[in-house]
């Protein structure tokens, strides 16, 4: 019988992981960024975050990968401000141009808490938490809060895979399934579009971190996933030679066997328009998106995401 991997963990080693967390605050490197601040004097830099994660949203999730979504949803936790500034970002309101205390006041633990356990009593197959990289403190203080209240969802940590090796170490126990979205391959690209020229090395490292931690995607008979590493990579306008190299560094280096969401939903978004950014000023087209899948092919990449009609789901959305 499936056993989150924190529960196994054991209550006092959680808490004492979330006390360090919390106390690295104080000299903040919780993300590659290395801003060096005092958080928990409420200071901020690039995330714009400080003391305590801002929450955007929290929901059953019905628009992630089959294996995450299950019948009664992804227990989503969206949190606001990124540690990116990915310039075509589609949250672009969320994530980059709300202000600091602009929209909603930060969340302490215990409300982060309440909100796992109420969506694990609403049915939610895991608690999911989206763009997490630069409240990994925050997520580790709830966390062991909702436990001790009676929390037995697995985790799904859903990132950009900008992450700090540190924050890795802390969670390393503690995450079910890791959800890297490994977007640039070269450095010139990535500080172009996501405003971060080390990312592409602080993806690899992140990524094959976490499969070292969970290994391949597990999924149980029900087709929900248990334990391992989805990978998403967002195929991008005129950057198949990025997609190309991604997917051959997953399979020489993670293996053919690892789970891979390629995502066709690009769409100009942020900051892109024709004035700026205009190569990407426009949707992918189906035969680059074709050509993405005949790379995944060539490489030996079968294990390639795609969406099934669940028939639980269509039943709760019309009884």
């Amino acid at each position: 019988m499936f056993r989150a991997a924190y529960l196994n963990l054991g209550n006092a080693e959680l808490h004492k992981r979330a006390r360090a967390a919390v106390a690295g605050l104080a000299d903040c490197r919780a993300c590659p960024r290395d801003c060096r601040v005092n958080r928990l004097e409420d200071k901020w830099s690039a995330c714009k975050t400080g003391r305590y994660a801002v929450v955007s949203s929290c929901f059953p999730h019905f628009g992630e990968e089959d294996p995450l979504r299950g019948w009664n949803g992804s227990g989503t936790i969206f949190f606001s401000h990124c540690n990116l500034r990915c310039v075509f970002c589609q949250n672009y309101d969320i994530s980059q141009a709300v202000r600091p205390g602009a929209a909603r006041p930060g969340s302490p633990p215990e409300d982060l808490a309440a909100m796992m356990l109420s969506l694990q009593q609403l049915g939610c197959h895991n608690i999911n938490f989206v763009t997490p990289e630069h409240v990994v403190p925050q997520v580790l203080e709830a966390l062991a809060l909702a436990v001790d209240a009676g929390l037995t969802l697995p985790i799904v940590y859903n990132t950009s895979a900008y992450d700090s090796m540190e924050s890795l170490a802390l969670l390393d126990g503690v995450i079910d399934i890791y959800m890297p979205d490994f977007k640039f391959w070269s450095r010139e690209l990535s500080e172009k579009y996501l405003k971060a020229e080390n990312y592409p090395g602080a993806a690899r490292a992140a990524i094959a971190e976490m499969h070292r931690q969970v290994g391949p995607l597990q999924i149980d008979a029900n087709g929900v996933a248990t334990r391992g590493v989805l990978l998403r990579h967002l195929v991008m306008p005129g950057q198949l030679d990025e997609t190309r190299a991604i997917l051959g560094w997953i399979a020489s280096e993670l293996g053919t066997r690892t789970y891979i969401n390629l995502m066709d939903q690009y769409r100009p978004a942020g900051r892109v328009c024709a004035e700026h950014y205009p190569e990407i000023n426009r949707r992918l087209s189906a035969s680059e998106f074709s050509q993405a899948h005949q790379i995944a092919a060539e490489l030996g990449l079968t294990r390639l995401d795609q969406r099934h009609p669940n028939p639980r789901i269509i039943r709760r959305l019309f009884r």
